[in-house]
């Protein structure tokens, strides 16, 4: 078989596995909407102004307020990224910048291992050490802190790992040109590395962010799964994909479209993060042609 045949049959098979993959995502967009157009309707039973005017969730009684879940996850999100970025950005610049290679490729080791750990292990860990350790502080301790503490914990090794990546990634040219004017490395970091690494930078917060959105069960071991608008970070929460996950299996009628109206708000995050995501990487990769 010759080299063109060959190459012939490699790109086929690529498309062919380019088309499966985007008809998958498009069949589970279709299948959500689908099945939540009921409670969407203006026909329903529900509507789009039940979901933030219900005085609360009680879907037994016909009432389906989804706004506190909706803020809990939010807020558990940005709670999780602000403890992550900066301890993954330092991270990140002590294996590239600091550290021994033997010590930081040790370090690379750990974090990836973090990153496979599963996530029921996180919430079994953050149920029988973090709750009763944030108990004492104040009661019940299964609360939003947790969920920020174990998700923080969790997006960690990607905000670490990408960005060590994309600093990594910057040419050694302009490294060399700041060591030839005679630049600290501190300045060299702050004034010429992350300038030049922001792209990806920005990347791996917006991916980590999305998985901590979309994090199920450890969320739900550790938050206390009241439905309820956090009045402070000790208050125990429900978050959204908690939400599906205990009540899928007896749903059934408007209580069920609810719940997947509940993965449809979370696929339009997960997908805003994502279009974000290329658009910064886009942003640098435009902002870096041009220097050149």
């Amino acid at each position: 078989m010759s080299h063109h045949v060959k190459d012939k049959l490699l790109v086929a098979a690529l498309r062919l596995c380019a088309l499966a993959s985007g008809s998958i995502v498009l069949l589970i967009v279709g299948l959500l909407i689908f099945e939540a157009w009921p409670a969407l309707s203006p026909a329903g039973e529900i509507g789009v102004v039940g979901f933030v005017d219900d005085p609360s969730w009680h879907p037994i009684e016909g009432k389906f307020n989804l706004l506190p879940m909706v803020v809990a996850s939010l807020l558990a999100m940005i709670g999780a990224m602000l403890l992550a970025v900066p301890l993954g950005l330092a991270s990140a610049l002590f294996c590239s910048w600091y550290a021994p290679a033997w010590l930081a490729n040790i370090y690379r080791r750990v974090l990836e291992l973090l990153a496979g750990v599963p996530s029921v292990v996180y919430g079994f860990w953050g149920l029988v050490v973090l709750v009763p350790l944030i108990g004492q502080v104040r009661a019940p301790g299964a609360s939003l802190l947790t969920g920020v503490l174990i998700l923080a914990v969790m997006v960690l090794p990607t905000v670490a790992l990408l960005s060590e990546a994309a600093i990594t990634a910057v040419p050694r040219s302009v490294v060399n040109a700041a060591a030839a004017l005679a630049i600290s490395r501190w300045s060299t970091i702050v004034r010429v590395v992350l300038p030049t690494a922001r792209g990806g930078i920005g990347t791996a917060c917006l991916l980590a962010a999305g998985r901590a959105v979309g994090e199920t069960m450890a969320v739900l071991m550790v938050t206390g799964n009241v439905v309820q608008t956090p009045n402070s970070i000790f208050a125990p929460v429900r978050a959204l994909t908690s939400n599906i996950a205990l009540e899928m299996a007896y749903a059934f009628g408007p209580h069920r479209a609810a719940l997947f109206v509940t993965g449809l708000i979370l696929l339009v995050v997960v997908l805003a993060l994502v279009v974000a995501a290329e658009w910064v990487s886009r942003g640098a990769l435009r902002q870096g042609v041009t220097h050149t």
